[in-house]
């Protein structure tokens, strides 16, 4: 398991994008980010869900990883690295978007398909804003019974289950409160579309029903996924 920073980025209007020399320095500024293991950066794309169409995906959304808590919130201190992101005029195309962020606690869950990233992939985020009545009783009936169905999706690459967690900042972005963040990877946009197709599919809303009580329902959006610092 490893810390996660999570960092999305919204537009109001859906046909806002990221400007390439933007994207280049958001890239360069994550991949000196002290103490960094991995990070990924995601970019809006469109697939077709049997299930779920809850509008365009976000302008961007960042992953960053740390071995310790301590050395995340370092990077969003006072003076941290990270704080360059939220320098005004640095990055022209980000004006006027939405900010939030979220620390959370990553798990992973290797899958037969997995392989090293060698180009972008295509990622479904989810995020369950929460709150379920018995937090407990979400997480273990959750990571027993759904990640199973995940590795049965037709193409997978990787499952990740992101939980929330209490964490220190002074970045000046609004933070989000999510209970859980989940990320399905794929080979393309097809190929997440084949399996939002899938008789798996049907399997994992099935699942979804038996869910123990929570709020706030659940939100998908794809993305096309880029590593952009890896350091083991």
């Amino acid at each position: 398991m490893r810390f996660c920073y999570f960092l999305t980025f919204e537009n109001a209007s859906p046909q806002a994008k990221l400007s390439a020399a933007d994207k280049a320095g958001i890239a360069a500024l994550i991949a000196a980010t002290p103490a960094l293991r991995h990070a990924d950066l995601h970019l809006p794309t469109v697939t077709r869900d049997i299930y779920t169409a809850d509008g365009p995906s976000p302008l961007l959304a960042l992953q960053l990883y740390f071995d310790e808590l301590t050395e995340l919130e370092a990077a969003i201190r006072p003076g941290g690295h990270l704080q360059a992101l939220a320098k005004v005029g640095a990055y022209p195309s980000l004006a006027g978007t939405t900010a939030t962020q979220q620390a959370m606690l990553a798990r992973h869950f290797p899958v037969a398909g997995e392989s090293p990233w060698v180009r972008p992939r295509c990622s479904f985020l989810v995020h369950y804003p929460g709150p379920a009545s018995d937090m407990n009783g979400w997480l273990s009936h959750y990571i027993e019974s759904h990640p199973p169905i995940m590795r049965r999706f037709p193409g997978i690459r990787q499952i990740e289950i992101l939980s929330r967690l209490d964490w220190i900042d002074a970045m000046p972005f609004a933070r989000a409160t999510h209970m859980q963040r989940n990320r399905v990877v794929f080979d393309s946009p097809e190929a997440l579309t084949a399996a939002l197709q899938s008789p798996v599919r049907h399997e994992m809303r099935a699942d979804y029903h038996k869910f123990p009580p929570f709020e706030g329902d659940s939100f998908h959006f794809p993305v096309i996924t880029e590593p952009v610092a890896s350091r083991g």
